[in-house]
């Protein structure tokens, strides 16, 4: 016999009390705890039943090389890490509308061309939708099976009947099992759905792509524990009301997390971005005070960003300060920097800082463009339209050095950029000759002397 007893589990975090709590004690979020029943078999297992693994030596472990399989996107397979790993499992999360399901059906449709069987499984549209998106994308294959199931029993069932090579679940929040007493979406069943894909991944070889929600805040909605079990967490960043959207690895067990991929969303589908950089700088503006091209590392991928600032004069005591697209916390270090180093009285005036199409620079590289941006706007003398600034700035006003130092000067010229700032540091140690006029500084003043 089979007891029934309820508990309540937090929506966010997984913790489970046996009363309803207003706030949850291990995420401190309120009116996130659900109640849920539970079902306990009173049996146990028998011991011999279970097939039990031993230990192996490590030496003893052979290693083969590891097999990829290409998704016919370059883009997503540089931030998968060169392509998708048979046996993986990973998760795609984003907004509504931003392109999940399009990227999904552009990958099995590009993989069914190389002989593989896919299921498509839908948990939101109906088999007939999705053969309409197909059509308007150019994506109709006969390797693609199409299926529109929520019931996570139905769908174990077509698995081990189609066997494919590749899974698509659309979306792991509509999914349920029949034996849990629970809503759809909730933290039960996206543990269970999740740890049975997980078990059909690892145990025979098929590789599983799953579309999470996400939440207001951004994050993929569920427990915690969804985004521990898979081997990859992909992002789909981006404006839905823009053409362009921006992919990243949050999580990446097969690659490093530091890549990111562009597409651009058109009626036929994402088309990549083959130079982003190119696309970054295409609606910049010349002669303008305020302006500077950066040189930024995305992973293993160079890319010149535009950096704007302004900054206007305040009538209120307090002045403000905005950042979008940059650390807020470092803009306001920077600026202090050139208050003290020199001598800018910036106290008076509001600053606002912005990364031109929407990417997000979080290494300290882009420290010397943003001085240089807002050193522009206040002196209201504009930058010259062929330099690129790069380096580190701590808080003494030195210029430091930076990595991939090579990269960033070659992405340069191949843009036509004639003049490049760098650490003095890097210009040193560089040992390549290039057809760009280098200038190496030490601090910032002797930086703004070149630029302003």
């Amino acid at each position: 016999m089979a007891k029934l007893k309820s508990k309540y589990v937090c929506s966010e975090c997984g913790c489970v009390s046996p009363k309803w709590m207003g706030k949850c004690p291990e995420c401190n979020q309120w009116n996130t705890f659900i109640e849920e029943v539970d079902v306990k078999e009173t049996g146990l297992a028998s011991s011999s039943s279970l097939s039990i693994l031993t230990p192996q030596k490590m030496n003893d472990i052979s290693m083969e090389d590891e097999i990829r399989l290409s998704t016919g996107l370059n883009e997503l397979d540089r931030v998968l890490g060169g392509g998708i790993v048979k046996g993986s499992l990973v998760l795609v999360g984003g907004d509504p509308g931003i392109g999940k399901s399009t990227l999904l059906l552009q990958l099995s449709y590009n993989v069914a061309g190389k002989d593989q069987k896919i299921l498509y499984v839908s948990g939101e549209e109906s088999i007939k939708q999705i053969k309409l998106r197909a059509q308007r994308m150019g994506a109709e294959s006969e390797n693609i099976y199409l299926l529109s199931e929520n019931n996570m029993e139905h769908i174990l069932t077509n698995i081990q009947n189609i066997n494919p090579d590749l899974l698509v679940i659309d979306s792991i929040q509509t999914v349920y099992n029949p034996n849990i007493m629970s809503a759809p979406g909730s933290v039960s069943q996206v543990r269970d759905a999740t740890g049975n894909l997980l078990r059909i991944a690892k145990g025979d070889g098929i590789t599983v792509f799953i579309v999470g929600h996400v939440t207001k805040a951004g994050a993929i909605a569920g427990p915690r524990v969804l985004e521990h079990m898979v081997d990859t967490v992909l992002y789909f960043e981006g404006d839905s009301h823009m053409s362009y959207r921006i992919l990243r690895a949050v999580k990446n067990r097969f690659g490093s997390t530091n890549e990111l991929g562009i597409f651009e969303m058109t009626d036929q589908g994402l088309k990549e971005v083959i130079n982003p950089s190119q696309m970054l700088l295409s609606g910049r503006m010349k002669g303008v005070s305020g302006s500077a091209v950066i040189a930024s590392m995305e992973g293993t991928r160079p890319m010149l960003v535009e950096v704007q600032a302004l900054l206007s004069y305040t009538s209120f005591g307090v002045p403000r300060r905005a950042a979008t697209g940059a650390d807020y916390n470092r803009v306001v270090m920077l600026m202090a920097v050139l208050e003290k180093r020199l001598g800018l009285q910036l106290q008076n005036y509001d600053a606002y800082v912005n990364v031109v199409g929407g990417i997000k620079l979080n290494e300290p590289s882009s420290d010397l463009g943003i001085i240089a941006a807002i050193a522009s706007s206040y002196r209201d003398k504009e930058i010259d339209d062929g330099t690129v600034i790069i380096g580190e700035v701590g808080l003494a006003g030195e210029v430091r050095a930076v990595s991939h130092i090579e990269k960033r000067i070659s992405e340069a010229y191949k843009l036509g950029f004639n003049k490049c700032i760098i650490p003095y540091n890097n210009y040193k140690n560089l040992k390549d000759d290039f057809k760009i006029k280098l200038y190496g500084v030490k601090n910032v003043e002797e930086a703004l002397d070149i630029i302003i």
